[in-house]
């Protein structure tokens, strides 16, 4: 008991040196977070009402470039979310640092906006608390061993606060701890959004707390899901929205008028969840489901993706949320553009259409090609990917965002400023 109580109060002592908007953490509180994570945080009465910097929380659209559409659907079930500008503390030499953290997310929805929408409201809330209490825990360690040399290896419990406010010696954390605790914070969001949509509380409450089965939610969602940090991302994706990167072609081609004009070429860096993918179909059939093509390869011959975000109802046939990663993948000065979208954009567009697009865009000095029919000069970047998917025939919901790395003309300094 002694030993939690140090861990409450050290975590109070932290989170106070970092925002004045918390005051402390019971034992109990962070016994929920240990056994439930992030959701179990809020639910619990025996914790604060976190509200952390609520800027780096909202959903700080205004700092990204995006576009959604409804299009040709009854519903739009497509939501992003997106902040390039995240203010995340961090153990530093001589106390509290803020690193900053860009992330952008799409979610596309199916069976109804249930999922995607509250996957989009949570994910920034989650995942800056979760950095938050696996940032203080790695300092659990060092602490524990300070403490037993200051007692002389006493057998009582130390009293001795940590306080990283103060100027006493803390383990820093580097850049592959940081980068290691960026990754499980994600996962662990990730994970977190889909147990509370989609699975009864593991706090001894009835299944009817569950939000879906409460709601009779029969939705899902994809995520889609990239950091950026010191000129690197890491993606991570479960369903079929896509994220890539638009870089520079080493070689150039001569325009009609024999100008020199440098291509874009796409990068994929995630691999759609399709049921008829081997591995994915392997998990599908040891889990006693069935894949059978209506149109496209459906799990059971009804849902057309083998993971995604609740979809509460095909969990028992080896239907998961965990994502896939690829990262840290360092950024070069050839990259140009990140591109996240839901797949109603490749319905009518290839990947490589969507760098061509914002190629001819940044060819034209960022201003809109004015003979395009999907473009106009006052459109922004997403707007252009989005119109020109709809004009090319698409029926789906449609949502993009688009992170320029380094506008044209500019050099390494811009990465160094993500």
């Amino acid at each position: 008991m002694m030993k939690g109580f140090k861990v409450a109060v050290t975590l109070g002592l932290f989170l106070c040196a970092i925002s004045s908007a918390v005051h402390g953490v019971s034992v109990s509180c962070m016994m929920a977070y240990d056994e439930g994570g992030v959701p179990a945080v809020f639910q619990s009465p025996e914790c604060l009402k976190w509200l952390l910097l609520v800027e780096a929380h909202q959903n700080q659209t205004d700092n990204c470039q995006f576009a959604t559409l409804q299009g040709h659907r009854e519903y739009q079930e497509d939501f992003v979310t997106c902040n390039l500008d995240m203010k995340i503390p961090i153990p530093g030499k001589y106390g509290p640092e803020k690193v900053t953290v860009g992330l952008a997310a799409v979610f596309d929805g199916h069976g109804g906006k249930e999922a995607s929408e509250m996957a989009s409201k949570s994910l920034l809330d989650y995942f800056f608390l979760h950095v938050l209490f696996n940032t203080y825990k790695q300092t659990l360690p060092y602490k524990e061993e300070h403490d037993m040399v200051s007692q002389g290896h006493s057998d009582e419990p130390a009293h001795h606060v940590l306080n990283l406010s103060s100027q006493e010696a803390l383990p820093v954390v580097d850049n592959e701890s940081l980068h290691c605790i960026l990754k499980e914070a994600l996962l662990r969001t990730i994970n977190d959004i889909d147990s509370k949509f989609s699975k009864a509380s593991i706090l001894s409450v009835p299944c009817s707390s569950s939000e879906a089965f409460s709601n009779h939610y029969v939705s899902g969602s994809t995520a889609t899901v990239v950091l950026l940090l010191d000129g690197q991302i890491l993606v991570a994706f479960v369903g079929d929205s896509k994220a890539l990167l638009c870089s520079e072609n080493i070689q150039s081609r001569l325009d009609a008028e024999g100008t020199s004009v440098t291509e874009l070429y796409a990068q994929e860096l995630t691999r759609d969840h399709h049921p008829d993918r081997a591995d994915e179909r392997a998990r599908i059939e040891a889990a006693g489901g069935f894949i059978q093509k209506r149109g496209v390869p459906r799990v059971n011959g009804i849902l057309a993706l083998s993971r995604s975000i609740g979809d509460v109802y095909f969990k028992r046939y080896g239907l998961i949320a965990v994502p896939e990663v690829l990262g840290w993948l360092s950024l070069t000065t050839s990259d140009i553009y990140l591109v996240i979208a839901s797949d109603g954009i490749f319905e009518s567009l290839t990947p490589q259409d969507v760098c061509s697009i914002l190629g001819n865009a940044r060819t034209q000095g960022n201003e809109m090609a004015k003979n395009s029919s999907s473009c106009s000069a006052s459109s922004s970047l997403a707007d252009c990917v989005v119109s020109a998917a709809l004009t090319e025939g698409s029926t789906d919901n449609l949502s993009a965002i688009v992170v320029p790395l380094r506008p044209a003309g500019s050099s390494q300094e811009y990465l160094d400023e993500l």
